[in-house]
């Protein structure tokens, strides 16, 4: 048996080709039931072909198609029509359509579990649930940007704080809007039902100062006028913004690993979340660990040309981010935005790679 350790894209598309490939697999969740999480929801080019894959399709799913991309800074703005076709989605749908396709390919589906711990034998793995033991051949971890105890992210930069809010009385047209602010970013764009979803990466000691949904919309409509004009009147649809803290932006999983654990999603690479290509490295590392796994490859050869694989689109996204945090700008240079995009996009995209 595998056990697949979380069921959002990256591990249901690995739970979805490894049960089409005739292997036993027991997908863990420990959230009841699919729901919204901390993601900025964009679907672009590569992540549609990932969810083509799985017989899923944005825009049945009733994705909000995407046609173009804005940036604000200052009194400044730019926009640009998009290099290819692209969709909002919320992580509740999303992630609700794959845990179905999950079960649909004959995937054991155990939700509101929490896996206490994993530990490697000889002849596989044990893993720990309240009251239980279960054994795998392999493990593939997928438990997104939350830590998995006992086997952290080795190596990673200074965590971030993510936080996202759905938002009513927003009209976001059908752009997907990045709003810089004085420590940190955020992306904006529209949800299927009117209305937009705000999320935002912040550094320091900007997310002490923005973690009541107030706040949040105070310091994001502060970086900008295109910013603070989209933002008027909005009206959060939650208490609180959804948080999690410690997300390292630009980590990478080293080579090698304890023999049967495969790291996938933001457990084997974390994208600086302005590129709209989580989901999409998320669903591609799925993808490839179930076709290794199929293969009899062995996990440290998986993980390290999982990471060749990554470092291209990494390499490209850390620079972006860079130039994003020193001098945000420059992204509204209405000569250069539209070109420099477009080499941002290609550069960042997994399937090139």
């Amino acid at each position: 048996m595998i056990a697949v350790i979380g069921a959002g894209p990256a591990g249901c598309a690995a739970a979805i080709m490894l049960a089409r490939g005739g292997r036993r697999v027991l997908l863990l969740e420990r959230q009841a039931a699919a729901r919204e999480s901390v993601c900025g929801e964009f679907l672009g080019a590569d992540a549609a072909a990932a969810l083509a894959e799985l017989g899923l399709d944005p825009s049945a799913l009733g994705g909000v198609p995407l046609a173009r991309a804005r940036v604000g800074w200052g009194r400044r703005e730019a926009g640009f029509a998009l290099p290819f076709a692209a969709w909002g989605l919320p992580r509740q749908v999303l992630d609700g359509a794959l845990r179905d396709a999950a079960m649909a390919a004959g995937a054991d589906l155990r939700s509101g579990v929490a896996v206490q711990g994993a530990e490697p034998g000889p002849d596989g793995w044990t893993l720990r649930l309240a009251g239980e033991a279960i054994g795998a051949r392999q493990v593939v971890l997928a438990t997104g940007k939350q830590a998995f105890r006992g086997y952290p992210r080795v190596g990673a930069p200074p965590g971030a704080l993510g936080l996202k809010l759905h938002l009513a009385g927003v009209a976001a047209g059908d752009a997907v809007t990045l709003l810089p602010f004085a420590g940190g970013y955020a992306g904006l764009q529209p949800l299927p039902d009117g209305g937009a979803n705000l999320c935002a990466a912040l550094h320091g000691e900007a997310g002490t100062a923005a973690r009541d949904a107030a706040g949040f919309l105070a310091r994001v409509a502060a970086g900008s006028a295109l910013g603070a004009r989209l933002l008027d009147g909005a009206r959060p649809c939650w208490d609180r913004p959804l948080a999690v803290a410690g997300v390292p932006y630009g980590f990478r999983a080293a080579a090698g690993g304890p023999p049967g654990l495969f790291r996938i999603g933001d457990q084997a690479a974390v994208i600086p979340s302005f590129t709209g290509e989580g989901i999409a490295l998320a669903l591609h590392s799925g993808l490839a660990a179930a076709a290794a796994i199929l293969a009899g490859e062995e996990a440290a050869r998986f993980q390290a040309r999982w990471r060749r694989r990554s470092a291209w689109p990494m390499r490209w996204a850390g620079l972006g981010a860079w130039v994003l945090r020193q001098a945000p700008g420059a992204f509204t240079g209405a000569a250069a935005v539209a070109p420099a995009a477009r080499l941002l996009a290609r550069g960042t995209r997994v399937s090139r790679c």
